[in-house]
């Protein structure tokens, strides 16, 4: 398998390679993300040739670094669009329920206001989860970053399902907590 140097290289190059070899490394996790979000194998193949395509245009002169991660965020932006727009309320998809789970923990952002301290509330998660142990940290980033299953977290940790559904409780609370200790409206 290309080291994801390689791909950027073939990015630069403008060769058509470098989408290929992107999606031999990370259609998968890529392909798996956006069908956990919209539920739909064809609008999610759609996302991810979307990712692709916005990777072509912006590299160069983006460099990223890791490129996982920088794919991974394209193909979750384009699949979060697509979920919202064709109705999320009527949609059912892991991606649902994974929101529905973490809503009880931050307030809705309703005014101008509430947008702007969003970048804030992203800093302080972003500490709460430095306070997590590594397991706890992937745990929480696969539920709610990648829309995994239960199923999909416990086989990757190696625990039951019952126990990620424990853990996730646990880290939720966890995070409510410390959101309140640092005065932010839950």
């Amino acid at each position: 398998m290309v080291d994801d140097e390689k791909i950027i290289d073939l990015f630069v190059e403008r060769s058509e390679r470098a989408i290929r070899e992107l999606d031999n490394k990370y259609g998968k996790i890529c392909n798996k993300l956006s069908y956990n979000i919209l539920n739909d194998r064809q609008d999610a193949e759609e996302c991810v040739n979307d990712a692709y395509l916005g990777a072509w245009n912006a590299i160069p002169p983006e460099h990223p670094d890791p490129l996982l991660a920088y794919i991974v965020k394209i193909v979750r932006n384009i699949s979060l669009k697509i979920y919202w727009k064709k109705g999320a309320a009527k949609r059912n998809s892991i991606f649902t329920v994974a929101i529905q789970e973490i809503d009880n923990c931050i307030a809705d952002q309703e005014t101008v206001e509430d947008e702007i301290e969003a970048r804030e509330l992203a800093r302080i998660i972003e500490d709460f989860l430095d306070t997590l142990t590594t397991k706890e940290r992937v745990i929480f980033m696969r539920r709610y970053a990648y829309a995994d299953t239960y199923a999909d977290i416990a086989k990757r940790v190696g625990i039951s399902e019952k126990n990620v559904s424990v853990r996730l409780t646990l880290i939720r609370q966890k995070m409510k907590q410390y959101l309140i200790e640092r005065e932010v409206f839950v």
